[in-house]
């Protein structure tokens, strides 16, 4: 166990994901050649760093007080306006912009998609997840910014609790695709996080309707976005606004199907599965990937302690947790070509049931998707 130091040089690694921002300012700007930077920066340039550097296997102390981690958390809570920021100028420069072809003007919104996908998402993720109101209104915002505000019921309400069965729809399934898993999930989750509230109210004996359910604050959040869009770039800016945010879900429907893949909890029968554990989700190692995505594929622990902030999630060894060969940034670029994907994985899944699961040899299909049958 390690201690955290309480200053800002001990949490600038974490602060990372802000060198994008004057990267996509920049390419939205000039044009051209420029435009490949975000890609290079966000995806290739921190899966280079991961080869150079290797993993980061410490821990910190789980008891690390609060006072000690004000300048992690700050990265966070800075994160939204500074996003919300960069949209705005976006929206208000590039959609008039004589100096950029159509295409171009394309390519800065694909540069922006990936700021607010590998970027706040992430953020927004660790933000749901922390009990202050505050947190979770900029966790709303960030989500709202790419169209996605069911994902907070979903992640917390569905997710969490139905990890690794069929009822979680973004447990990818063995075989399963990305492109095929990407277009199951987009209604899935809507459909799951709706039922979801429908249900909370109901318990309560209030209609679908009634002021508490959340979608109609995901809901007017959006449209206030649709319509800045609007205002700002016309009906260019709208179409480019939606299509930042489609790069965004992309990115972060291709994180969920990385971090589960082909894991599965044991069914006991009659509707029942076994509690979530470590090894229900792969665990990444990778220095530079964590600190870009503040220790997201620190994964495993993440489902154990759903309520520990990101600087004190633990890394899981192979004894507990299934181990990913590469950070998130070179998962996702071989989830987008299934064979590789599948050449890669199912060799990992299969060693995961069996050191994991040797008891179980029937690991049936249904209409579900695979579940492993109780012997």
């Amino acid at each position: 166990m390690t201690a955290i130091p309480a200053s800002l040089p001990a949490a600038l690694p974490f602060w990372a994901a802000f060198a994008l921002v004057p990267v996509v300012v920049f390419a939205a700007a000039q044009g051209g050649w420029a435009l490949l930077l975000p890609p290079l920066a966000g995806w290739w340039l921190f899966a280079a760093l991961d080869a150079a550097l290797g993993p980061d296997e410490g821990n910190p102390d789980p008891a690390t007080p609060a006072a000690r981690l004000v300048w992690h958390v700050r990265a966070t809570q800075v994160w939204a306006p500074v996003q919300v920021a960069v949209l705005v100028w976006l929206l208000w420069t590039v959609p008039g912009a004589a100096h950029l072809a159509p295409w171009e003007k394309g390519a800065a919104f694909f540069g922006m998609g990936i700021l607010s996908g590998t970027v706040g998402v992430v953020f927004a993720h660790e933000l749901m997840h922390r009990p202050g109101r505050g947190e979770r209104l900029m966790a709303d915002v960030l989500m709202a910014s790419v169209l996605y505000g069911h994902f907070r019921t979903e992640h917390l309400a569905v997710h969490h609790r139905h990890v690794g069965t069929p009822r979680d729809a973004v447990t990818a399934r063995y075989n399963e695709g990305f492109h095929r898993f990407f277009l199951r999930v987009l209604p899935g989750c809507l459909r799951s996080a709706w039922a979801t509230e429908a249900a909370r109210l109901a318990a309560k004996g209030l209609p679908w309707w009634d002021a508490g359910n959340p979608f109609w604050r995901y809901a007017g959040l959006q449209g206030v976005f649709l319509l800045l869009a609007l205002l700002l770039g016309g009906w260019a800016g709208l179409a480019l606004f939606v299509w930042q945010a489609l790069v965004a879900v992309w990115q972060l429907e291709l994180v969920n199907y990385v971090e589960h893949y082909g894991l599965t909890r044991k069914h006991l029968g009659g509707g029942r599965y076994e509690p979530a554990a470590p090894h229900h989700s792969w665990n990444a190692a990778q220095w530079a990937s964590n600190r870009l995505l503040i220790n997201l594929q620190r994964h495993a622990d993440h489902h154990a302690r759903p309520d520990r902030p990101f600087p004190l999630l633990q890394t899981r060894g192979p004894a507990e947790a299934p181990q990913l060969p590469h950070g998130y940034p070179v998962m996702a670029m071989a989830a987008m070509v299934p064979p590789v994907w599948r050449r890669i994985m199912n060799p990992r899944v299969r060693a995961w049931r069996r050191q994991f699961y040797p008891e179980v040899t029937d690991w049936r299909h249904d209409k579900a998707g695979i579940r492993p049958a109780p012997p």
